[in-house]
């Protein structure tokens, strides 16, 4: 569905936004500049999550429904980039917050 496919995108971007300054040599940039480079980048973000907010509305979608989405996908994306990106290990706890979000995502669909 293109409303998953566009928030997956949204969310890489923003996950990328907020946390690629905290890696490496980046923590020793002056903020101004790291806030600046992640606007930029969160602007791209928001020409993904705008257009997918619209059509999963478009589509029956309720906001909450939007919104728990958005969170799971989030996480996953997070996970991902955090193993991927930041070099830390997963763990048990995030495999359990993983699974209260999905099952607050089963509560927002099922029987709708």
């Amino acid at each position: 569905m293109p409303v998953i496919l566009l928030l997956f995108i949204s969310n890489s971007f923003m996950t990328f936004a907020w946390y690629w300054h905290i890696r490496g040599g980046a923590l020793s940039k002056p903020i101004a500049a790291v806030v600046l480079i992640s606007w930029a980048v969160a602007l791209v973000e928001y020409s993904f999550a705008v257009p997918a907010n619209r059509i999963g509305t478009l589509h029956g979608w309720t906001p909450g429904q939007l919104k728990i989405a958005q969170e799971a996908i989030a996480l996953t994306v997070f996970g991902v980039f955090m193993v991927g990106f930041l070099g830390e290990p997963l763990s048990w706890r995030f495999g359990a917050a993983f699974a209260c979000i999905l099952a607050a995502v089963a509560f927002m669909f099922v029987g709708r």
